[in-house]
């Protein structure tokens, strides 16, 4: 009698990251995106080491100087370097930008837990949320900031605001689908913590919607900080920002285009590559779209 020997089962080798930032090079395009915001956040921390003059020097016999070998892109209006300026711009830029999104995602994190949790709370934040998305986005921006004056913080503050609602509304929605699972129901029968439940069992359905929405967050941030600096209801006009060397420079542009082309080629790219990311990530976490992939 013979004995038959089943085959060693085999075990497959899985990279961790890859399924996780796989989507970052799913194709040329995002590849490219995710090359060049790379690269404008790696210029942006090492600005200091990059920048060849003090972005804040001003230097009136020097204003308005052309593209030379101490002025790679020549100088501004009062003799300050324009690249050491684009460079220390993105700094800030992307700092409003990425801290918008985390503010606006952990607020509206809670308040959509809340809201879709508890039907009572659910009727009157929901009108909250709605009034505040009713005001147009940039006006409220700019009252807040002549409220408050002018500071990097208060401009975040000003541009996370209208924001919550859009976050809240979507975190409410996962939970109010959520919250009806077998396994939510099981919880609470059990007797399980209202705190334990919203955190193990609800906040997890919301991560891959809110990594999308914050990349979106994240872009429409930097684009409105562009704006109100333009409008002059930003940061103050001597900090460097896109929008504030781009501001700084319309009254410029016939005599010198770089003054205005150099920060919005920059802040094109950067909200491009962000908004790229941003549509690889929802594809990328997305079940429905995977399903799609796989038929």
């Amino acid at each position: 009698m013979s004995i038959e020997t089943l085959p060693e089962p085999s075990i497959p080798i899985t990279t961790p990251l890859r399924p996780r930032f796989g989507f970052l090079t799913s194709t040329p395009i995002i590849a490219t995106a995710t090359v060049c915001l790379g690269l404008i956040i790696i210029v942006s921390i090492l600005a200091p080491l990059i920048a060849p003059h003090d972005p804040i020097l001003l230097a009136p016999s020097q204003r308005l100087k052309p593209t030379s070998a101490q002025f790679l892109l020549g100088t501004d209006a009062f003799g300050r370097d324009l690249l050491s300026r684009v460079v220390y711009g993105g700094r800030i830029s992307l700092f409003i930008g990425i801290g918008c999104a985390i503010l606006s995602v952990a607020i509206g994190l809670a308040i959509g837990l809340v809201s879709g949790f508890f039907k009572l709370v659910d009727a009157v934040m929901m009108r909250v949320m709605d009034g505040l998305m009713a005001m147009p986005s940039i006006l409220l921006a700019i009252a807040v900031v002549s409220l408050s004056g002018a500071s990097i913080w208060t401009v975040m503050v000003a541009i996370t605001i209208p924001e919550i609602p859009r976050v809240a509304r979507l975190v409410r929605s996962v939970v109010l689908s959520a919250r009806e699972e077998p396994y939510v129901e099981a919880a609470i029968s059990v007797g399980s913590s209202l705190p334990k439940i919203m955190v193990r069992h609800l906040m997890p359905n919301t991560i891959a919607p809110l990594i999308v929405q914050g990349t979106y967050v994240c872009a429409s941030a930097i684009l409105t900080e562009a704006i109100l600096s333009f409008l002059g209801a930003g940061i103050s006009p001597e900090t460097p920002t896109w929008g504030n060397i781009m501001a700084e420079g319309r009254q410029f542009f016939q005599i010198k285009p770089s003054l205005i082309f150099w920060p919005g080629l920059l802040l094109s790219i950067a909200i491009l590559s962000i908004n790229l990311i941003g549509d690889a990530a929802r594809d990328a976490l997305d079940p429905r779209m995977k399903q799609r992939e796989g038929k």
